[in-house]
């Protein structure tokens, strides 16, 4: 009765509002500016107008708002009473909409400071004092074109035999000239039916495999009788599998969640099938190396690791130091927790003319493959001869010389050489020609003591094995041993293979693929959490349930395979042909769609109130999502896949319901944007209060507003999943609209739900917020100053454009190299840009449309992240163009020097240094969340929605490579130049922070690590896992909701949940929690973040923390679930030291 009273009194108030609004309107006219302080029109007779317009819409208006705000106010009423809406019963406000506020200070332990302050004590090389230390000259070698001359006593090997293992393998890409489903059929399936065949002939053969993508499609088309041949090789250590993951990734574009993910799903997939658990890392393509992904695999239980592609010049180094063998340390780790064996193999490539020794004419003789008659032969036009009993002797001498000399390089008599190519071993005959020629020339080694060798085949396991034994190391540990090995800590970026040959073009090459698989990630992640959640309720509630559980399984599987196959080192790299890029778009964008289909549907059920009324219609769902993309290789166009989304119909009186959801472990107070049909909406929370919301027009172009679509934007803060109210009844809160060209001010017609503001002189246009006041120039839209309210302190902050040319030698630009003419150039386009200003009560942006780029700043008018941050997007079109390359350039202020950061994997963050004695290509890194530059003053950060090459090539100044377009390969195999680029969208946030003392800055500039703030870590969580909101069907039997809070707090400022995916096993339903508990430095302002966790030294009580589930049982296992840990410790306390990442095996009812 109570709640009937409150909506007549309601409704009666709405009319007397919209009665004296009239007056209050006509009013306000009079005012010759608006409360931003803009002049609306010029003039008595514009003022008079404009009065006369507003009176004819507003009268006109009234008779319909008065006609059906009655009936509007009964329905609500209508809908509470019978739950619809709004949800009854064990609901309070906190629960829904109105989160506690959040503190002014963020409650940060001095102790969790304490990992970022501490001093660094160097126990490990770092790769910057490699780099310092090196010319980068490049004189001729002699027959090892990039080393020196090796010579050697022939008596060196007289009181210790030389020990040669030489490892078959067959480097398959998941893609690159061919799709991934072409080579398997031209060359894979061959090469896995043959090694059954060939290695049962004789046991003292081997080989190794790496891309479970392949081999478990094989697997899916063989016969038991053959699955148990592929077990039996195996168990006789015939066949290994090494890393094991779903592909060999790319290790600079990865973002660390995706190469979890491939190699859980690897992982998973060899313990179902095979029981096998990989105990050494194979990289041998990859264009570069991060210490990330050596982490993974020490926390996976690997303890051992090869790498190929590293820079020539560290190549040399390495070897003349002997250090091509070492302990790889992560650059945070004070002690040798995440150490592991890494063997990095020393000359140009991984085929065989390079792993026999230095000299690859020679070595070339020895890959029987080439054998004349074949189809591929020497290019030094040496051919190989077949071992006979005339030649063996010589051919013995000739061998063990090269095996002899590559020995000289490393620390101990063990010595690998691989044996293989891509797509190796294709053809039976190829199988006879290596593996019984190699085995007499071994037969001979071995029987010849005189030689003082050893050889074998063998896997890259078994040659781990005996280095350790050599060494007296613990076989699979880390304990140093008698002959000690190096420690270092870093990265191998930028990759060089010749001369100023550097691989920085493929960190940016396919841009809108790159951005693709940031998104599908970002679902993938949103709908396992869903699905595992959404399993745990079901089994609590114990109803029969019409829920998909199966069906949505197998779309995780798929989604996780497409995502896995899309972190191949040819993929998410942007360096296939052109349809095969095809080929790993598709698969993305359908994964896509399909994970939609698992948020939709666990969704529903979690806010379904009756759950036995759940039913799962996929033709028509219950929820729908409103981001169309219209095909894998086009951006959603927001005039026309947005209208599908919510139409408000021509009757009032029903409210459309949109559920939205948090993906994120962190309650947050964030924007939700929807398009209607209609600009005169208001948007209500789950209690039936109005929410602030912004309505504003959608653009066809610069200038020209769609009539029949607007967007509507409301902060919403959250838990995890809850309801909105989006009703038809007056006009919310309009944007403003200026319009700018060449400096001076420009009208725009038809613009008639939005009144138009304009200024009088050429100052620049500001914007701002609680946080951040921006100047912005009008003659070209773009961003020159930032001021700090909370110290009033202005910062030079330019955005501007250039553009890259590529070289007039003979090698140019590609897919891969970065080979610029010069430094770059100022974009300045032949026309002057129309500049478009928004202003509104929830965010102000400037668009500014040019030839080839459409770039929006927008500013957040809410206090919190979303706020304190400036979101920078950019839509660029390069198709016209000729060998160019575009990038935003960002110049401050601040006095960085030579110095400046980038993320490894979205991971960890580098220390770079820009070095003069580099070529321009060299000094660009990957980044993949975000890069950052500062002083003892303040750390500007840009942080990123995709992947791309960035660098800091002067002193204040940031650089971002947004798109390439190349006319011609670059000769590195792909076989032509990058010429399909597409409209494409690339996000940023701009985070300006003013450091709290001037100390700890002086101590940063030579330490090896460096840490992003906790508002850094979230700003980038925001921008890359934003809210989802779907909308609720309309329906005549519209079901009750209510929200969904799995938890009851936010987790840990410090702790993120990677991921909660659910693992197939035949026992019982379990799911994967992986948590990271990130390093964050406290030297930032914590002041008005708006975030609600604090630190808690790295410990969650689970239990505590879930609302409704209960904990079954959680037990610590390896990253990937091969191995399980025993701990004495208390299994519900989880706890995790600053940057670790754990999985545990978890059991929720």
């Amino acid at each position: 009765m109570k709640l009937s009273r409150q909506f007549t009194v309601c409704g009666s108030a709405i009319f007397c509002v919209v009665v004296f609004s009239l007056y209050l309107m006509l009013d306000h006219i009079d005012q010759s500016k608006n409360p931003n302080g803009e002049r609306i029109q010029n003039g008595p007779l514009g003022i008079l107008q404009d009065k006369i317009d507003h009176l004819e819409r507003l009268l006109a208006e009234n008779n319909e708002i008065i006609a059906n705000i009655r009936d509007s106010v009964i329905n609500l009423r209508e809908t509470v009473k019978d739950g619809k809406m709004f949800p009854e019963g064990n609901m309070s406000q906190g629960d829904v909409e109105l989160l506690l506020p959040a503190p002014a200070l963020l409650p940060i332990h001095s102790e969790d400071c304490q990992f970022a302050a501490r001093t660094y004590s160097k126990a490990a090389d770092g790769m910057l004092d490699v780099y310092d230390l090196l010319s980068f000259d490049n004189p001729d070698g002699g027959v090892w074109k990039q080393g020196f001359d090796i010579s050697y006593q022939d008596n060196e090997w007289d009181n210790e035999q030389l020990q040669v293992f030489v490892v078959p393998h067959s480097h398959n890409d998941p893609g690159w000239l061919k799709t991934f489903d072409d080579y398997y059929r031209d060359q894979t399936q061959h090469i896995l039916n043959n090694m059954v065949v060939k290695l049962h002939e004789d046991s003292r053969r081997k080989m190794i495999w790496s891309e479970i993508s392949y081999f478990s499609k094989w697997w899916d088309s063989i016969d038991e009788q053959k699955r148990d041949a592929v077990r039996r090789l195996i168990e006789s250590g015939q066949l290994e599998v090494a890393t094991g993951g779903w592909v060999m990734p790319d290790e600079a574009n990865s973002h660390y969640f995706a190469l979890i993910d491939q190699l859980v799903e690897g992982h998973q997939w060899l313990e179902i099938n095979l029981g096998v658990k990989p105990k050494t890392g194979w990289a041998v393509d990859p264009f570069g190396h991060t210490p990330t992904h050596a982490y993974l695999l020490r926390q996976a239980g690997l303890s051992n690791m090869l790498i190929q592609r590293v820079h020539y010049s560290v190549k040399k180094h390495f070897s003349s130091q002997k250090t091509l063998e070492f302990f790889w340390r992560q650059n945070w780790d004070q002690d040798s927790s995440s150490d592991i064996l890494c063997h990095m193999m020393p000359f140009y490539s991984y085929d065989v003319p390079h792993t026999c020794g230095p000299d690859p004419k020679i070595c070339c003789q020895f890959d029987f493959k080439r054998l004349p008659g074949g189809r591929i032969s020497c290019p030094w036009r040496i051919p190989p001869q077949a071992i006979t009993d005339n030649n063996i002797q010589e051919r013995v001498q000739t061998l063990l010389d090269q095996y002899r000399k590559k020995s000289k390089l490393f620390r101990t008599n063990v010595l690998l050489a691989p044996l293989g190519d891509d797509f190796r071993y294709t053809e039976a005959v190829e199988w006879d020609q290596q593996f019984e020629n190699y085995q007499k020339l071994f037969d001979y080694m071995n029987s010849h003591p005189e030689l003082h060798v050893q050889a074998q085949f063998g896997t890259i396991s078994d040659y781990f094995e005996a280095l350790r034994k050599s060494t007296g190391m613990d076989p699979v540990g880390m304990n140093v041993g008698q002959l000690a090995l190096p420690v270092l800590s870093g990265d191998f970026f930028t990759y060089a293979d010749r001369d100023d040959h550097y691989w920085s073009g493929y960190f940016t090459s396919r841009p809108f693929y790159k951005r693709l698989d940031r998104v599908l990630e970002s679902h993938l992640r949103a709908a396992e959490v869903l699905y595992s959640l959404t399993l745990a309720n079901i089994q609590k509630y114990g109803q029969p349930s019409d829920y998909p559980a199966v069906d949505n399984y197998k779309l995780l599987t798929e989604a996780r395979r497409n995502l896995g196959l899309f972190q191949h080192h040819d993929a998410i790299t942007g360096t296939g042909k052109d349809w095969v890029v095809v080929d790993y778009g598709t698969r993305l964008f359908h994964s896509i769609l399909n994970v939609k289909r698992v948020i939709v549907s666990s969704a529903h059920w979690l806010v379904l109130k009756d759950k036995p009324a759940y039913y799962h219609d996929p033709s028509n769902p219950f929820l729908q999502m409103d981001d169309v993309q219209p095909s894998q290789d086009a951006l959603p166009p927001e005039s026309v896949a947005k209208k599908c989304f919510i139409k408000m119909l021509n009757f009032f009186a029903v409210p459309r319901l949109l559920v939205v959801y948090n993906p994120t472990e962190q309650a947050r107070t964030s924007m939700v944007t929807v398009y209607v049909t209609t600009p005169k909406v208001r948007v209500l929370n789950a209690l039936g209060h109005v929410v602030r919301a912004q309505v504003s027009a959608v653009w066809n172009d610069a200038s020209h507003a769609a009539t029949d679509v607007f967007q509507v934007r409301s902060a919403t803060s959250m838990h995890h999943i809850t309801a909105l109210g989006v009703l038809w009844i007056l006009q919310t809160s309009p944007c403003l609209y200026m319009f700018l060209q060449d400096g001076g001010q420009i009208s725009v017609s038809k613009l008639e739900h939005f009144p138009q503001f304009y200024q009088q002189d050429a100052a620049p246009v500001h914007i701002e917020n609680p946080h951040l006041k921006l100047s912005i120039s009008t003659a070209t839209g773009l961003l020159e100053k930032m001021r700090l309210k909370e110290d009033d302190s202005e910062f030079l902050v330019k955005v501007e454009f250039v553009w890259y040319g590529t070289t007039s030698n003979k090698d140019k630009s590609g897919a891969y190299l970065f080979l610029p003419d010069k430094e770059a150039t100022i974009y300045s386009p032949s026309q002057p840009p129309v500049v478009r200003v928004t202003k509104g009560p929830l965010f102000s942006e400037v668009t500014t449309t040019f030839t080839q780029i459409t770039h929006t700043l927008r500013l957040y008018n809410i206090h919190g992240v979303e706020g304190q941050s400036v979101e920078l997007c950019n839509t660029v079109d390069i198709r016209g163009e000729i060998n160019r390359e575009i990038a935003m350039r960002i110049t401050s202020d601040l006095n960085s020097k030579d110095r400046f950061f980038t993320d490894l994997n979205g991971y960890q963050v580098q220390p770079r240094k820009t070095m003069a004695k580099l070529p321009l290509q060299a000094n660009f890194y990957p980044m993949t969340s975000m890069v950052y530059l500062q002083d003892s003053s303040a750390r500007l950060s840009l942080l990123t929605a995709q992947s791309l090459g960035a660098a800091s090539l002067k002193s204040g100044q940031l650089e971002v490579i947004m798109d390439r377009r190349l006319n011609q390969d670059d000769n590195r195999g792909l076989g032509q130049g990058v010429l399909d680029n597409k409209i494409t969208a690339n996000s940023f946030r701009l985070l300006l922070e003013k450091r709290s003392s001037a100390e700890e800055a002086q101590s940063e500039e030579t330490a090896p690590n460096s840490y992003p703030s906790i508002l850094s870590h979230m700003s980038y969580m925001y921008l890359n896992h934003p809210l989802i909101s779907m909308a609720v069907s309309q329906r005549s039997d519209a079901p009750s909701l209510i929200p969904y809070i799995p938890l009851s707090a936010s987790f840990p400022c410090d702790m993120h949940l990677v991921n909660l995916r659910a693992i197939q096993s035949k026992v019982c339903l379990s799911s994967a929690l992986i948590l990271h508990r990130k390093g964050f430095d406290c030297g930032f302002s914590n002041r008005n973040t708006g975030l609600l966790c604090s630190t808690t030294h790295g410990k969650i009580l689970l239990e505590k923390l879930l609302t409704d589930l209960k904990v079954k049982s959680i037990t610590p296992v390896s990253l990937s679930l091969m191995h399980t840990h025993n701990s004495d410790a208390d299994p519900q306390e989880i706890s995790l030291k600053p940057m670790e990442i754990r999985t545990y095996r978890l059991q929720l009812s």
